[in-house]
């Protein structure tokens, strides 16, 4: 349990989905803006919280349900906030956290190459940088940002995908 922090209800959660953008062996970060309720002027990574219409507006493809729901997800809101097209989504991580207003949220996190647009930011982000994992270390990240980050340049090195596990 967190500390000081009080669950709204045990069994409803969000749904989030966060996508890595990577090129030039670089990944693209980027800043909340100062009015954001949770993480205000911290930087993350691309996503957004998944609503019924995000599958509901499509013809089911699977009997009167839906695949890939969570990456249309993931490439909707990299279009949306950067105005970038990914190629090839790919699952890193899973994290849960409770946010500040008692919410229990659950971040699925994807990653994709960069394939074409040019980045202009949503009114949401204010700035951005696409930087190594060393450089990462530079920049006020939301907690749980680098260790992705982390996980991913990991991959892209070896080549096998690991767990995050607690240092």
């Amino acid at each position: 349990m967190v500390e000081g922090v009080k669950l709204v209800e045990e069994k409803k959660h969000f749904v989030t989905a966060t996508g890595v953008v990577v090129k030039d062996g670089k990944y693209l970060i980027a800043k909340r803006a100062a009015w954001e309720k949770a993480f205000a002027s911290r930087w993350t990574i691309p996503g957004g919280k998944l609503e019924a219409k995000d599958y509901t507006t499509r013809v089911p493809d699977a009997g009167v349900n839906w695949y890939n729901v969570i990456e249309s997800l993931v490439l909707r809101e990299v279009k949306e906030e950067t105005n970038l097209e990914l190629n090839g989504l790919d699952y890193l991580t899973s994290l849960a956290f409770i946010r500040p207003d008692g919410v229990p949220c659950v971040i699925i996190s994807m990653f994709g190459d960069y394939v074409s647009g040019e980045l202009k930011l949503c009114n949401a982000l204010t700035e951005y940088a696409w930087v190594t994992l060393e450089e990462a270390k530079n920049y006020d990240l939301i907690e749980g940002i680098f260790e992705e980050l982390e996980l991913l340049d990991q991959f892209i090195k070896t080549g096998k995908k690991t767990k995050w596990v607690k240092k």
